[in-house]
């Protein structure tokens, strides 16, 4: 990548039960920045939800990625951070937010037992998806709570189990909200701090909430600068 080329095309990976729909804000602000912002679904395989598993969702992410032209950034939040990983050979920037650390970190979250396909869509709940989402406004909580999916127990358990990463060679930054009761703060400090990466600490009192919360916008138009000045 030319010193002088800007990175412009940008691929934003949801996070686990979520969808594309997660990124509505961010995609704004990226766009109207200048950026070639694209969020996708991730799907599950023709064997079904319960059959899909951690490398299926990591395939499609790589499939959808490299498409894009170079410079390209790839932007992962919780789930979306840790499938970000295995195609950070093929970015020229990563941004990961809140994200579901790899080994060995992994082993310092808390331990959950999995079923084959977890009802996130089947069991939500407005209230909870209030708790869940403390920063934002009851229009975001209401449009969130209709649009969590189930998610694939056997995705998740890997990702419990430890994915194994290396640090990669372009630049790196992670966002970790100021309380987040999924991934610590203070976890992704210190992973950040291993690799190298540039941190962010995020207002937001939540996991979802930089993607949700009322301060959405004015995060996503801080990692358009850092973007910008790769």
């Amino acid at each position: 990548m030319s010193a002088r080329e800007p990175i412009r095309h940008v691929l934003l990976i949801h996070g686990a039960g979520g969808g594309a729909w997660e990124w509505n804000r961010w995609c704004e602000v990226l766009r109207a920045r200048g950026f070639d912002a694209h969020a996708p679904d991730l799907q599950a395989t023709d064997a079904g939800l319960a059959a899909t598993g951690f490398d299926d969702y990591a395939a499609q992410v790589r499939a959808a990625f490299v498409r894009l032209p170079r410079p390209r950034a790839l932007i992962g939040a919780s789930l979306g951070g840790l499938l970000a990983l295995p195609c950070a050979d093929a970015a020229d920037a990563l941004v990961l937010i809140n994200p579901l650390p790899p080994a060995p970190w992994a082993a310092r979250l808390p331990a959950r037992a999995w079923p084959p396909i977890v009802p996130w869509h089947r069991d939500a709940r407005l209230a909870s998806t209030r708790r869940a989402l403390p920063d934002a406004d009851e229009a975001t909580a209401l449009y969130a709570y209709r649009r969590w999916r189930d998610e694939s127990g056997a995705v998740l358990r890997a990702a419990q189990d430890g994915i194994a990463a290396v640090a990669p060679s372009c630049a790196s930054l992670l966002v970790a909200s100021a309380q987040d009761e999924d991934v610590p703060p203070e976890l992704t400090a210190e992973w950040a701090a291993a690799w190298g990466a540039d941190c962010l600490r995020a207002p937001s009192p939540s996991h979802v909430g930089p993607l949700l919360g009322r301060g959405a916008a004015e995060l996503a138009g801080r990692v358009a600068d850092w973007l910008s000045a790769r």
